[in-house]
């Protein structure tokens, strides 16, 4: 990994991320969410034969695949999956929001209320990978928003079959229906609906950049979580931490993708090098080690800094999906870390719990957008609603800054809308003539 220093190097090469420079596919997966839109059921089972060379009997995952899958996991899995489960319900039902209601004296009622969203579609990777881990954290929070159905759409393999890992999952989680489609095309039958695919509010989800570029042309008919990115880790160590944790941890992250990036800020210069040679030592273990050494080499970077002040001065500016705080002290740092998607404290907090098991959202913002963006949340899946009563006299007494707010604003009718009230109440109109007369 290059090594930089805040002392020697200017910030702005510090900072640069490189981007992946991608294939636009824009053309592509307009044409395929066109078809979908048009032809329903029949143009799925076309682009799946097209595009993955599977042919399918069915869009829907029957209950006997279900039912198979749940007896081929490993009685272990399972297990894990529910204790997985167990501890993502309990951190996601703590950002339950209640609704609420004031009364004025003057007999004005107004609210809110926290209305869950009626249909959502979770897209899951499928075919050669299999995300469990994905199922659950995408589900589980729309579970408890009280989400009336939850539909998945995942790819099969090239037997036509989903990874029986992700329908264990799924069915822990609570999914409704499961359907057999991937890519753009799932995509757009989740926007759009089909004869057998229902169409729903809300699309969440990781997926590639075909899935990506769906997403973003498909927002607005309905309602996306975000458009992600490879995935990236930014560790903060200090002279407390021990080389061998924190290489494993930057290799956990670039592991992921080519494009991964694995960052470490570090304030000990003594320990670069042994993390360094832990890097090479571990990669050559790892079974995705042209992945995570393409990773290390293109995207990772080691920034060598004066003190903890100015590393959370830098980490603050990347804006990391994930931080790790490996330093002696993580608490003293948390309350100065403005941007990030996920932060793990101390040196026994690794990244990967917060992947799989911990129990907070691992579908968080990438490549800088934890400057504005927020983890997967019960937010997600619910909407707001916002309610109003005005007695007549509290009306009355805000009749004139109404009146003048629309006049300001060259909406006569807007205005008229009050007057003609005021129009139909003798003694409300008698009491500020004037300002009655001013649209006469």
């Amino acid at each position: 990994m290059r090594v930089y220093s805040t002392q020697r190097d200017p910030l702005n090469d510090i900072l640069a991320r490189k981007y992946a420079e991608t294939a636009d596919v824009s053309a592509i997966v307009q044409k395929i969410i066109e078809r979908v839109r048009t032809g329903g059921d029949r143009a799925l089972y076309q682009l799946i034969e097209e595009i993955d060379n599977v042919t399918l009997d069915s869009l829907t995952v029957s209950k006997a695949e279900i039912e198979t899958a749940l007896l081929t996991v490993s009685a272990e899995l399972l297990e894990v999956m529910e204790q997985a489960k167990a501890n993502i319900l309990a951190f996601h039902q703590k950002q339950v929001r209640q609704g609420f209601a004031s009364t004025e004296q003057n007999g004005v009622v107004m609210g809110q209320r926290i209305l869950s969203l009626s249909c959502v579609g979770v897209y899951v990777p499928g075919g050669t990978a299999a995300y469990p881990s994905t199922v659950l954290m995408d589900v589980l929070p729309a579970k408890i928003a009280g989400v009336k159905k939850i539909v998945m759409m995942t790819p099969t393999d090239s037997e036509g079959n989903v990874p029986v890992a992700i329908l264990a999952a799924a069915q822990i989680a609570g999914v409704d229906e499961i359907y057999k489609v991937g890519g753009a095309q799932g995509v757009a039958a989740l926007a759009y609906g089909t004869e057998t695919i229902p169409k729903v509010d809300k699309i969440v989800g990781p997926g590639n950049i075909y899935v990506a570029t769906a997403k973003r042309m498909v927002y607005g008919t309905v309602d996306i979580d975000m458009i992600a990115g490879p995935s990236d880790v930014l560790i903060i160590a200090d002279h407390s931490a021990n080389p061998r944790w924190v290489a494993a941890d930057l290799l956990a992250q670039a592991e992921h993708d080519k494009l991964a990036q694995a960052i470490l800020v570090m304030t000990e210069e003594a320990l670069i090098e042994k993390i360094q040679l832990e890097l090479e030592q571990q990669l050559a273990e790892l079974p995705r080690k042209e992945i995570a050494a393409a990773a290390i080499e293109n995207n990772g970077k080691i920034i060598l800094v004066q003190d903890l002040a100015e590393a959370t001065d830098i980490a603050n500016l990347i804006a990391p999906e994930h931080l790790e705080l490996s330093v002696a002290d993580p608490f003293a740092l948390l309350g100065k870390i403005e941007n990030a998607g996920s932060v793990f404290l101390g040196h026994h907090t690794p990244e990967v719990l917060g992947d799989y098991f911990a129990g907070p959202n691992h579908t968080l913002p990438t490549e800088g957008t934890a400057r504005f963006y927020s983890p997967l949340s019960v937010d997600d899946f619910v909407k707001k609603s916002s309610y109003l009563y005005y007695t007549s006299e509290a009306l009355e007494a805000a009749a004139s800054a109404v009146e003048l707010f629309a006049e300001t604003e060259a909406l006569i009718g807007h205005a008229r809308s009050m007057k003609v009230r005021r129009d139909n109440d003798s003694t409300f109109a008698a009491k500020d003539k004037k300002s009655a007369d001013r649209f006469v």
